[in-house]
């Protein structure tokens, strides 16, 4: 793996929080992954908002959600295969372009009629189609580039630029839809995901850390069912993922609600709502990528998970603006510092020829999210947003601390 540290200077990446950047493609590689997130912050931002301010339903705005996230777990299995199977810089190249469609179709729908929401929620379904492989080998391919050494790092950082991306996008999205309308926004996002998809032709070949598996796809598959067996560990860490997925992560559904009925801010309050989701992510990810050579991943991964859960009860204490953004920010620190270290562990406790599985894991164990979405909608529409977070909150804080107690071998994982 060829650093090239040349190139910038070494105070930019000499600091632990940074020690991914001495190579270049993975600099190349963070800033495809910056342009990337762009689009799906705009995309974010628009499909709740659109959906919403269509149907009046946080139901609906779940079943939105679910749609997008529903590929994840169909595909997760297929996605890990694949990720073992094709050069992981091309599949990117051509998932990215696949993305382009996508935004294309959709913004040509809206700019030429008043589409039916199940035609919008269908276009949805097949953006989370492209991102249900993009997840999978983005995780697979930083480590390519970095190699277990900086793992952690290398991973917080590449979730930084998605954190990073996805605050820019959902800023950019409220101004836009609130200026323009949802369709020429979603120009904005193909054009995004055209970006990502030009830098990943000018990154080498230095990722050579594991080599594509060319056995057939089918047979593949049935060896990801053998590495589940083989493997306990990543199968409890997929339960727990799965946990932190219906119960945490689902809360952004409801910031549709939040921004229209309980904070009166409007489609650019809930782009700044989301930026401010993106920042708490961001917050977060910068404290975890200074803990790069942190041994008691597992330990800290629970006390995250649980924090994650207070931090949902509390937005049942007031519906104060400042008071909200507070929570939502530190909500997020948390969240996005659980999932990374969810990911981390999966990767490092396998061999590198089974990391595209491990991330397969991995995205199967989010696929579980669709679950969630219909089921915080249906909890908002009977309890409205902040009950639906309060009952969520307490069942991940519970489960969290139960499983911290009754699994010492996921608790002293390093």
């Amino acid at each position: 793996m060829a650093r090239n540290s040349a190139l910038i200077p070494p105070v930019f990446y000499t600091g632990a929080w940074a020690s991914s950047l001495r190579f270049r493609d993975f600099r190349l590689f963070w800033a495809s992954t910056l342009c990337y997130s762009l689009g799906t912050g705009m995309e974010h931002v628009a499909v709740g908002w659109l959906v919403f301010d269509i149907t009046g339903s946080p139901f609906i705005v779940g079943v939105a959600a679910a749609a997008r996230m529903a590929p994840m777990f169909f595909l997760g299995i297929l996605s890990g295969a694949m990720a073992d199977w094709l050069e992981r810089r091309l599949f990117l190249f051509f998932s990215a372009l696949s993305g382009v469609a996508d935004a294309a179709v959709m913004a040509t729908i809206l700019l030429t009629g008043d589409p039916s929401v199940w035609i919008v929620i269908s276009l949805v379904a097949a953006g989370g189609c492209v991102f249900a492989f993009t997840l999978t080998t983005r995780s697979a391919y930083t480590y390519d580039i970095v190699g277990p050494e900086h793992a952690l790092n290398g991973l917080s950082l590449n979730q930084m630029a998605m954190q990073a991306g996805g605050i820019a996008g959902a800023v950019i999205s409220g101004a836009l839809i609130e200026l323009v309308g949802p369709g020429w926004q979603y120009l904005a996002v193909g054009a995004s995901y055209m970006g990502s998809a030009s830098v990943l032709l000018v990154i080498g070949n230095s990722a050579k850390t594991a080599q594509p598996q060319r056995e057939p796809v089918l047979r593949n598959l049935a060896g990801y069912f053998r590495f589940l067996r083989e493997n306990r560990v990543i199968f409890v860490l997929m339960c727990l993922t799965s946990a932190t997925e219906v119960l945490g992560f689902t809360h952004m559904t409801l910031l549709p609600v939040f921004a229209k009925e309980v904070l009166h801010v409007g489609p650019a309050g809930l782009g700044y709502l989301t930026a401010v989701r993106q920042a708490g992510g961001l917050l977060g990810l910068v404290l975890l990528a200074n803990l790069w050579d942190y041994r008691r991943k597992g330990l800290l991964m629970f006390i995250l998970a649980i924090a994650f859960g207070a931090g949902l009860m509390a937005f049942s204490v007031s519906s104060a603006l400042v008071y909200f953004i507070v929570v939502l920010a530190a909500v997020n620190a948390c969240a996005m510092s659980v999932d990374t270290l969810y990911k981390t562990l999966m990767q490092s406790n396998v061999p590198d020829k089974q990391r595209g599985r491990a991330m397969g894991s991995w995205v199967v164990s989010i696929g579980v999210a669709p679950v969630g979405h219909m089921g915080v909608g249906a909890l908002g529409a009977a309890l409205g947003a902040q009950g639906a977070l309060l009952v969520n909150g307490a069942a991940l804080a519970g489960i969290s601390l139960a499983a911290a107690i009754g699994l010492p071998k996921i608790r002293r994982l390093e």
